[in-house]
Formats: C-alpha cells, structure tokens, sequence
C-alpha cells in the first residue's frame, strides 16, 4: 500500500520545511487525487513561509503548481480517469481552505480539483508541464474575465489576427507574462511586452510583436509611440511594483481603451494609493476559474494546444533537485527573484 510523506511547514514562519509522513488523500467528488511527479515553485510560497500570511492554521503543505498522475478520481468526475497524466491546481471543494494538507502540492501525493486540471500528452514531460498551471490561471483571469480585460478567448487552429488590436503585457519573461503572451496571440491580437533587454528574443519567441525595455527611462514614451493609432485592448501588469501601476496606467490614459491595468494582485492586496488619469487596478481572483465561463474555455484551449504543441511549457524549467528535500533549496531560489525559467523539483 502506497504511504504519502509531506514537506510540511510546521509553524507560522517556520523554517526549514520539515519532511514527515502525511495522511493518503482521498478525492472528493470532483477531485482527482495524483502521484505528483512535479511541483513546480511560485513566489507566493516563499511569500507564505516568510510571513505566514493567508492561513491561519499550522501545520500546512503549501505548494500550487502539479504535474503527475491520475491514482483516483471523485465520484462525480468524468472527463478523467486513473492513469491519465495531468497538471493541475490544488483548489479543493468548498470549506476547505484551513485544512492542512488537502491542497498543498508538496507532498507525493494530492487531490486536484477536476475543473482546475488539463490533460497531458505523451510528448509533454512531467517537469516541463509544472510550470504552467499557475501562470496560465492568474493571466487569463487578468485576460479573459469581464472585469478585467475582457479579452476574446483563446483557440487553436489558424488564429486569424483581429486586425490591429493590441494588448500590453507588462513584465512578459515572467511566468505569468510568459503564459499571457502565448494566450493573448492565440485570441488572434497582437502583443506588446515589456522586458529586460536581455528578454527580448525570448518573448518574440513566444508571439509578442513588440517588446520594450522596462528599464529605459523613456518606456512610457516608447509604448506609445509604438502603438499609437492601434485599436489598444488594454493593459495587464504580469509583475507587481508601484512603479509598474503608475507606468501602465500613464499608458492607459495615452491610447485610450478600457481605463484599467488588470493586475496579479489578490483582492486582499488592494493597492490604495490614486493612479494616473484615474485608472483603475484589475485584481485577480485566481480561483475564479472555477466559477466561471473563463475557466473550461482556457483549459480546452491550454489541453489542445498542448496537443498540438502551439502551447509552449514556459518559462523553461530548471530542475533544482529531487525528492521533498529539494523544496526548501528552491523556494529560498524564488526568494531571489527569476525570470525566463521557473523553478522546479521531480518527486518521482
């Protein structure tokens, strides 16, 4: 009989994560339990063990990102089965949110929510697939939900280009930027990013039309010379900073549209202080996929474009070690920041 060990965070601010054995999920009817391969490592974990925020009690598996596969499925699920390879998010059912084990994905074992998994094709390795989930879900709620951007939504085939809409993703080597390039090209519009120079091939690479260095002094003046005259279809800050609000609402103003820059930030995270020309902050609801049309459109689209491999795993994963103990080493990685790859660690 299989026995299931966590990494677990024992304590509010507690360090290092302790390995020790935790209990054998079991799916809930919508859930699917899996044999985690990979987990791939996102800020918030690192903002997690350092602060303690969100959760009130200890201890927890934290971790959001899963690739593996299927060893059970819910009474209620059907589009599933054991052996399927998946990835997916640990958003267990209502109710759940203090339980202290049930969604981390830290652990060899975790349950998945049914509507927050994709199917995997053979040819997509397990490591390759962990960095997406995440990513995926937090651009195209800041993409494709109506209070956000609003955007048309993503489909494979030949992406007929909607004429010269364009969308600004600021901070596009990132995870989140990453995803949103990929699935704002597949809506048929064109992309604007913003990155390192050293980026710059890297977000071509994966659709954008345009990309500019954040760090010029004339970024502003930049974007909206370049885009100037084109229908605009918005802003979405992939990265937080008050520095990022203030530059994408200055280029809200200038090129009109929706007077919004969506954001990643959590409601809980409001950002006060007033912006530019009155522009308002998007927040992001990532669970909100669950609840909404947004979410079955992304994820049809993200599992048929990974089968016909339009849909790129990025940013590239970097294996930082197997096996439980390598969790603590790579979240203290994404303490440092990174950009153009994700950071992840095999369990099986």
């Amino acid at each position: 009989m299989s026995t299931n060990q966590a990494a677990w965070l024992n304590e509010r601010k507690g360090y290092p994560f302790q390995i020790a054995s935790a209990p054998m999920p079991t799916p809930r009817p919508h859930e699917l339990t899996i044999r985690v391969h990979a987990v791939a490592i996102n800020p918030v974990d690192g903002g997690v063990q350092a602060t303690g925020m969100v959760y009130n009690t200890f201890p927890r598996v934290l971790g959001i990102d899963a690739a593996g596969t299927i060893t059970a499925v819910g009474s209620a699920v059907k589009a599933f089965q054991v052996g399927d390879r998946v990835m997916g998010i640990p958003c267990v059912e209502e109710g759940d949110e203090n339980e202290d084990h049930r969604g981390g994905t830290f652990q060899l074992y975790c349950n998945i929510s049914e509507s927050m998994a994709v199917k995997l094709p053979e040819g997509v390795a397990f490591k390759d697939a962990a960095v997406l989930p995440l990513g995926m879900c937090t651009a195209c709620v800041g993409l494709f939900e109506d209070y956000n951007l609003d955007l048309p939504y993503p489909k494979t085939g030949q992406v007929k280009v909607a004429g010269d809409k364009v969308v600004l993703i600021w901070g596009g080597a990132s995870s989140v930027g990453s995803c949103g390039i990929q699935a704002v090209k597949a809506a048929g519009l064109q992309v604007a990013t913003t990155a390192s120079a050293h980026n710059h091939e890297y977000c071509r690479s994966l659709g954008a039309d345009y990309v500019f260095d954040y760090k010029s002094e004339t970024v502003v003046e930049d974007v909206v010379a370049a885009l100037k005259g084109k229908e605009f279809g918005g802003v979405f800050a992939a990265v937080m900073g008050e520095e990022v609000y203030i530059k994408s609402a200055e280029i809200a103003v200038q090129l009109g549209g929706k007077q919004l820059v969506a954001t990643v930030l959590p409601d809980m995270m409001k950002y006060e202080k007033p912006l530019p020309g009155g522009v308002q902050l998007g927040y992001n609801y990532g669970d909100s996929l669950r609840h909404t049309a947004v979410g079955p459109a992304i994820w049809k689209w993200t599992t048929d474009a990974l089968a016909d491999g339009s849909l790129k795993c990025k940013p590239d994963a970097y294996v930082v070690g197997k096996g439980l103990e390598s969790v603590q080493e790579a979240v203290d990685l994404i303490k440092k920041g990174a950009s153009a790859r994700k950071y992840v660690v095999e369990l099986a």
